[in-house]
């Protein structure tokens, strides 16, 4: 790994938990939060897997230079449209003798909009509908110019976190594609039962 994305992991934990905490806090008194108003008296926080600087990965980008639009189905059974405008690759390396080490892909994806520059990285893994939410997680990120092909940036699965509509019908969620199942446990992030009571 290059040293550029060398990580201070106790600075990095803290500054995860820090914003855990604060979506924590969005969640329970925030207007705007997806837990419905009659249920956030009861909401004592989000559910998290461990943070794990293994899930913290660096990816190697390829672009795509003329994007093909790929139609997401939706929680609400509409479709939404984005643009496939990379592949980032990336090795899973881990401890535990237990979990096999591979070389794996998502889809980057961008809003077919001309002001959009985040990614979008919706995918679903070994934890979906059981540990995790049955819609899939998300991740952004925001490159701060336009990426290049062998481009380097840092995966951070700590950070996958579930979509609103996994607490409240009012919300409409593009679901991740089959080109960014992963056949593999991501036990990072936002965890999600459907059994959990808030």
């Amino acid at each position: 790994m290059s040293d550029s994305f060398d990580v201070d992991v106790d600075l990095w934990r803290d500054e995860l938990e820090s914003k855990r905490a604060e979506k924590d806090e969005f969640f329970a008194e925030h207007p705007q939060s997806p837990i419905p108003p009659e249920e956030r008296d009861d909401f004592d926080g989000l559910d998290y897997f461990e943070p794990d600087p293994d899930y913290r990965v660096v990816a190697t980008a390829t672009v795509h230079d003329d994007p093909e639009v790929v139609r997401m189905d939706t929680t609400a059974g509409r479709e939404m449209r984005y643009l496939r405008v990379a592949t980032l690759e990336f090795d899973l390396e881990r401890d535990d003798e237990d979990l096999e080490d591979g070389t794996y892909e998502l889809a980057a994806y961008r809003l077919e909009s001309p002001n959009e520059e985040q990614l979008f990285i919706p995918f679903r893994d070994k934890t979906t509908g059981q540990q995790s939410y049955e819609g899939g997680r998300y991740m952004e990120l925001a490159p701060d110019r336009d990426l290049e092909d062998g481009d380097e940036l840092v995966l951070d699965f700590n950070l996958a976190y579930t979509p609103f509509c996994a607490y409240s019908e009012t919300f409409d969620c593009p679901l991740p594609p089959e080109e960014n199942w992963l056949e593999v446990a991501i036990a990072a992030g936002e965890r999600f039962e459907e059994s959990t009571p808030f």
